[in-house]
């Protein structure tokens, strides 16, 4: 019982932390960071940090225009975010 409540709690943590898969797609294609920079902050967002994920997503960490924090992804290749909190 304790092996199968193990096996469950590890798949569940794994899956709560993966980020979403954007592109496979060589950076070369992708949206320029500066223009993805400014796309999120015209939209409102102040950014605190943005990186690029192993999915092959943008992801910024930051403010929206109202000051809630926010946690967004977004397709390189066309600039949509693809999941958000």
């Amino acid at each position: 019982m304790r092996i199968l409540m193990s096996v469950f709690i590890a798949a569940f943590a794994s899956s709560a932390f993966a980020s979403p898969k954007c592109t496979t797609e060589p950076q070369s294609k992708w949206i320029p960071e500066a223009a993805m920079r400014a796309k999120a902050e015209a939209a409102g967002h102040k950014i605190d940090v943005f990186k690029v994920t192993k999915g092959g997503c943008y992801e910024i960490y930051g403010r929206d225009a109202a000051g809630k924090r926010i946690e967004i992804y977004f397709n390189p290749l066309s600039g949509d975010a693809v999941e958000h909190s």
